[in-house]
């Protein structure tokens, strides 16, 4: 089989697909992904264009264009990661100053009354599970580089409480967000859950898991909780697994549903998680040929090559969220409304570390 993450990298490359056009999650979700490729290739041309692409965000003093830590937003910390790997690489201290300003933003951003992260200070008293792989992941990886192993703590709070508030104790999946003042559109009104349970909230959350535990101290007593919701979550996600393409829908427990649709980037987060929590230790070895199956479904039902020989990954929703406006009201046809677009940063790099792991896995 070809190396579809080098390929996929390669088109992102080439056809300059949009990396820059503001501080943005998605951007260094893509990045990360490229970064993969460049440890397995070991060809500087990728980590050459992931400088180039970051450095148009940071500048030499450490600062950050179009970033503000008073917008407490959650997903500005997401590109942390990559400036971690950045310094790893090159040890330019920009990219260090740059991510510990980021890192003080965890210092007073506003939390639950249980202590979990706030989605953004625009939307207070809210967990979504986009946030999980946003902040906690950040968090816990910058503390493996330049942290004490007593602040995981703090990390793996994240974790258990929100699988406590956002779990469908019928169907083990987790609910896309979860209101604690009751107060939003979206909200029950009893239980503060949203409506549904949507595929690439519930990537973003099983994608933060194993990305956690990778870097989370062993002696860490919270660490099995966290392995357990991981295998919970995935036990839950194969039972509503579409049989024949081997990949999940957009609300992941309506398949059959008019409207719904196999999409690519809940799909590829949750095949990522998949192929890494096994390889890993994570998950069951049993799950090692389910987890390549629904790989190749990736392929077979998203991906296509363009006449010039670029791989281009359809079926992707552009964005989905709750509040804002009264259209973002957490229902079925919401979802489903939503552009579904090809070649978008969400879904490019979640695919691009699937390929990534598939390369690795024996």
């Amino acid at each position: 089989m070809n190396n579809y993450g080098k390929w996929m990298s390669d088109s992102i490359i080439e056809k300059n697909i949009e990396l820059t056009d503001h501080w943005g999650y998605e951007y260094g979700l893509t990045l990360d992904g490229i970064y993969q490729i460049y440890k397995q290739t070991k060809d500087k041309k990728y980590l050459e264009f992931i400088m180039k692409t970051m450095d148009h965000f940071i500048n030499e003093d450490g600062s950050i264009n179009g970033y503000r830590k008073d917008e407490y937003n959650i997903d500005h910390l997401n590109n942390g990661k990559i400036l971690l790997s950045l310094y790893s690489e090159t040890k330019n201290l920009k990219y260090k100053k740059a991510v510990d300003s980021l890192r003080t933003q965890l210092d007073d951003h506003p939390r639950t009354k249980e202590g979990v992260f706030w989605h953004k200070n625009i939307y207070p008293n809210q967990i979504w599970l986009d946030g999980l792989y946003m902040g906690a992941t950040f968090y816990a990886k910058y503390i493996k580089q330049f942290g004490e192993s007593s602040e995981f703590y703090d990390v793996t709070k994240q974790f258990i409480i929100s699988e406590k508030n956002l779990k469908d104790e019928k169907t083990g999946l987790l609910y896309h967000a979860y209101d604690e003042a009751r107060q939003q559109l979206w909200a029950n009104k009893e239980t503060g859950l949203s409506k549904h349970f949507w595929s690439r909230s519930m990537g973003w959350y099983v994608m933060a898991l194993v990305d956690t535990l990778e870097v989370i101290s062993e002696d860490n007593k919270d660490r099995s909780r966290l392995i357990e919701i991981l295998n919970n979550c995935i036990s839950s996600l194969l039972k509503i697994q579409d049989v024949e393409s081997h990949v999940w829908y957009q609300v992941l427990d309506e398949g059959g549903r008019k409207g719904n649709y196999l999409e690519a980037s809940g799909s590829s987060m949750i095949v990522y998680a998949l192929l890494k929590g096994v390889r890993k230790g994570l998950l069951p070895k049993e799950l090692k040929s389910i987890a390549k199956e629904a790989y190749k479904g990736l392929i077979s039902e998203f991906t296509l090559e363009t006449r010039d020989g670029y791989l281009n990954l359809n079926k992707i929703c552009y964005v989905a969220g709750l509040g804002g406006n009264d259209n973002r009201d957490g229902t079925f046809s919401y979802y489903i409304s939503e552009p579904i677009v090809s070649n978008e940063p969400k879904g490019l790099g979640p695919f691009v570390l699937a390929a990534a792991e598939y390369e690795l896995i024996e």
